[in-house]
């Protein structure tokens, strides 16, 4: 296997060199696999190895029963380099800012850049609304009550565990509770494992979401430094969990929001261990890796997990629908405290609903919906990226997610995008600023864009009028 690595890795670097030198020219077409195999005396797998390798570098593209070639060099922008971050925790204050930035975000002839919701033009709305109509037809006692001691409809938790099957091993029934989403999953995992005025460590920069559940709750972030291919430091986390200050991990190793990141199996693997080892719970959000660009979906760090340390959290609103409002959280040796919180807070999750999730899991229609909604959340983020890099001033940073649908942006250090949003919605845009990612306020020369939305031309002249703004 190391052999087949190196190899791959090579060939990978050569053609890379090449096409950064400019001896190929954007739009060019590489050599076949079959021609690179031949001449190179490796495998054809190793060969799409070394091309998909170029592909998450953001340098070729395959275009279907055409070959790879040679990605535009307009989106190939450098991306962000990670920052060094706080040595200590800090008290969050974000929230009344970003109410503001969200609610001015959706105002009509706004475009729809800031909040991180998909279009519902891209979504399975009319399959879903026919499946409501059958279950309440065939289970008319689902209206009929509810419960706040039998939560989980056995047949959605069948589906999540059929579903873990490929990529963690599988997860076991019994660690499921069902949610009303992904972010009541994440609130009931830092209620069960922390308390007022712990410590929680974050990536840096962090999904504001996750800012404002700790803030909610009197808790501290400590933001790690996160590397916008890789994902978070595990140099860094290593020195901050050392001794007993830091009470949970928060993170989003699968196409992380809002750099696009995915960790590598090995950090993933490492950071279970460690975490383990330093008796550090780890609440895992997982809510993009189905919408991973690659060829496999990403093994969540709860693969790695062997005993019980390791809180998955997901849900289906990027997917299918965020008016479904249904989450889930495989919560390993934590079940017993979050079923109880849930339990007190908001009972049992719409059964009707679990009901739907669980036809049309099981009926073959996800995953056809799935793979189609991957290529299109990439065209898209590509379009904005390309977009992106032709208005915004030539110094621009500009992310290679590896999956989701949004895109971080690093533009020079004199621009702050808190001060110009006002400019930006009376122009017709929103965005949302760096700053609101960070606890201790950093990144106000960043903002992240929204692609969840088919680039049309409006989209385009919106990303133009933003950067107008940025030159002005």
């Amino acid at each position: 296997m190391e052999e087949g690595l190196l190899r791959y890795e090579k060939l990978a670097e050569d053609l890379g060199g090449i096409i950064v030198a400019g001896n190929l020219r954007p739009g060019e077409r590489l050599p076949s696999v079959r021609r690179l195999s031949r001449e190179r005396r490796l495998s054809v797998s190793t060969v799409l190895q070394a091309l998909h390798q170029l592909e998450d570098r953001g340098l070729v593209e395959a275009r279907p029963q055409s070959g790879y070639f040679v990605r535009h060099a307009a989106a190939r922008r450098a991306p962000p380099d990670p920052r060094s971050t706080p040595e200590e925790p800090v008290p969050v204050d974000v929230s009344q800012r970003l109410m503001h930035v969200l609610q001015a975000g959706v105002r009509p002839g706004i475009a729809p850049l800031a909040a991180a919701l998909p279009s519902s033009s891209l979504l399975p709305v009319a399959t879903l609304q026919r499946l409501y109509g059958g279950v309440v037809r065939r289970h008319p006692q689902l209206l009929e009550g509810g419960s706040h001691i039998n939560m989980d409809e056995p047949a959605l938790v069948r589906q999540l565990v059929l579903r873990s099957v490929g990529w963690a091993g599988p997860l076991a029934a019994a660690e499921f509770v069902i949610t009303n989403s992904c972010t009541e999953a994440l609130g009931l995992c830092l209620r069960a494992v922390t308390r007022p005025g712990d410590t929680v460590a974050v990536e840096s920069p962090a999904y504001y979401l996750m800012l404002q559940l700790l803030e909610t709750l009197g808790l501290k972030a400590l933001e790690i430094p996160t590397d916008p291919r890789s994902g978070i430091s595990l140099e860094a986390l290593d020195l901050a969990t050392r001794g007993s200050r830091i009470a949970a991990c928060l993170l989003v190793p699968n196409a992380s929001n809002p750099l696009g990141s995915i960790m590598p199996d090995e950090n993933k693997w490492r950071l279970a261990r460690l975490m383990v080892e330093r008796a550090v719970p780890v609440i895992e959000d997982d809510i993009y890796g189905d919408l991973h660009f690659g060829n496999q979906r990403p093994r969540p760090i709860k693969a790695f997990d062997h005993a019980g340390n390791v809180m998955l959290c997901s849900s289906f609103s990027k997917c299918l629908s965020p008016a479904l409002r249904i989450g889930f959280v495989a919560a390993g040796r934590y079940r017993p405290q979050i079923a109880l919180h849930k339990t007190i807070t908001s009972g049992g999750t719409n059964p009707v609903t679990q009901l739907v999730l669980a036809e049309y899991l099981e009926s073959g229609a996800c995953a056809r919906h799935m793979r189609g909604l991957r290529r299109i959340y990439q065209r898209q983020v590509e379009a904005m990226r390309a977009a992106v890099a032709r208005y915004f001033p030539p110094t621009t940073r500009i992310t290679e997610p590896q999956g989701g649908f949004v895109l971080w942006v690093e533009l020079p250090a004199d621009v702050d995008t808190s001060a110009l949003y006002e400019q930006a919605i009376a122009a017709g845009v929103g965005y949302v600023p760096g700053e609101l990612f960070s606890a201790s306020g950093m990144y106000r020369n960043c903002l992240r864009l929204n692609c969840g939305n088919p680039h049309t031309p409006e989209i385009d002249n919106a990303v133009r009028r933003l950067g107008e703004l940025m030159d002005s």
